[in-house]
């Protein structure tokens, strides 16, 4: 079984999957933030195709570890997911992930300019692969 990461953001939701084993996550996708419910429809058709077990969520903290208002529309998703989703789903630290997806995206060659969308889904697997590191014995 898989877990399935999603970094949330206004405009974009970036999506990355586990392997079966849980050790490596890939980038999957990007989607709308809005309209909630294509979203949904999306992420329970992901969860089918993909054999989720998990959800990982990322949940934004200030360098200093506190929480502000980026985490407070954080946990409004997670709480809109939990009324429509029935995976269980966690949160997890998604500090300075989208800082290292783009520099992965750029040491990949990929141009600023392409960046928009795929930062998303490199965000979320980065956050994924922390939470999948996070397992190891």
């Amino acid at each position: 079984m898989r877990i399935l990461a999603l970094d949330p953001g206004t405009v974009r939701v970036g999506v990355a999957v586990s392997d079966e084993m849980r050790w490596i996550a890939r980038p999957l996708e990007f989607l709308p933030a809005e309209p909630f419910a294509p979203l949904v429809e999306r992420l329970k058709e992901l969860i089918r195709d993909q054999q989720v077990e998990l959800i990982v969520v990322g949940m934004p903290r200030n360098m200093d570890g506190s929480y502000g208002c980026a985490a407070a529309k954080a946990r409004e998703f997670v709480a809109a997911l939990k009324d429509v989703i029935l995976v269980p789903i966690r949160t997890w630290d998604e500090r300075l992930t989208t800082v290292s997806a783009a520099k992965a995206l750029r040491s990949g060659g990929t141009k600023a300019a392409q960046q928009r969308g795929r930062i998303d889904s490199a965000a979320a697997a980065v956050l994924l692969q922390g939470y999948l590191d996070s397992l190891a014995p």
